[in-house]
């Protein structure tokens, strides 16, 4: 199956929507070649800032900008941009309810070679505890650019996930998003598979696999952990009561745990997380890193089956 990587179509649509609003920004920190935001430098370098690598001053920057009425898009690694300056985010943009979106490659595993170090495992968790921050993690490259562009359209802080390397396509060129509410991409009834990001293909494999052998399954894109889309979880539990969570982020405090609160909080249904097993990865093949931490078909399948028995 033939893709792209999500940090090109954030490259795409956030050329595309400086070169209409003269108030979109893009704050660097001397990592544009990695994060795509070369062109935007060459052909709109009025509404470019590159701050060098210095994370916690791109936010400061950013936040600057967004006081005069510009929107900033803050540019770096996932690892980076939500640790190194978690800080800034909290007291600079997220307190005072300002407009300004990180967008970060590179979440995940998919650094993989590169190692532990830069691997965010942790960062949409983190993020998604500050309040007033939006989370979201496109699943192809044609979610991305339509949620690149729905983020630059609400007001408030966004953070938005990438990553390194192509993944499959999923959806059509035409296909619409909403931030906050889940595209349904398989309807069934008798489990219920809900992913997001570069992991939603896995899912989907997974939920055909099941099909062969008979059973209907519901796969649901949850492209914005925060806000989760409420209807759709509660739905889930109400008809279907089994969910199994995929995720490439630690299985603590992501996609799986906000499942998972909704669940507890309606007191019934039962919830399988997959994802990272609460540890750090190493360098290795991305592939491999996914397969140590049960992040395959197989096991999604297995899980599955386990469930419905």
């Amino acid at each position: 199956m033939s893709g792209k990587a999500t940090r090109d179509a954030y490259g795409e649509a956030i050329l595309e929507l400086g070169k209409a609003n003269p108030d979109i920004y893009v704050v660097d920190a001397d990592i544009g070649k990695s994060c795509k935001t070369v062109p935007f430098f060459e052909q709109l370098p009025n509404q470019h800032v590159n701050v060098g690598i210095a994370e916690q001053n791109c936010c400061g920057v950013a936040a600057g900008l967004a006081t005069t009425g510009k929107i900033p898009f803050v540019t770096t690694y996932a690892v980076f941009g939500s640790m190194r300056m978690v800080e800034q985010i909290r007291q600079e943009v997220c307190y005072p309810k300002l407009n300004v979106k990180i967008a970060c490659s590179h979440g995940g595993f998919t650094p993989a070679s590169d190692g532990a170090s830069h691997q965010a495992i942790e960062d949409m968790g983190i993020l998604r505890t500050i309040p007033g921050m939006t989370v979201v993690m496109p699943a192809d490259y044609y979610s991305a650019k339509k949620l690149v562009k729905a983020a630059a359209e609400i007001k408030g802080a966004v953070y938005l996930r990438f990553t390194r390397d192509p993944i499959p396509f999923i959806y059509p060129e035409d296909a619409e998003f909403e931030i906050g509410k889940a595209v349904k991409l398989k309807d069934g009834k008798d489990i219920a598979i809900i992913a997001n990001g570069d992991i939603m293909s896995v899912a989907l494999k997974a939920a055909e696999e099941l099909e062969a052998k008979g059973y209907s399954v519901k796969l649901l894109d949850m492209h914005t952990i925060k806000p989760l889309d409420m209807a759709a979880v509660n739905d889930v539990i109400d008809n279907i009561g089994k969910i199994i969570t995929v995720e490439d982020h630690n299985i603590l405090n992501g996609l799986g745990s906000a499942v998972c609160e909704v669940v507890a909080e309606k007191g019934k249904g039962i919830v399988k997380r997959v994802g990272i097993q609460d540890k750090f990865g190493e360098s290795a093949p991305y592939e491999y890193l996914l397969g140590v931490n049960g992040i395959t078909v197989e096991n999604i399948v297995n899980s599955a089956l386990e469930m419905l028995k």
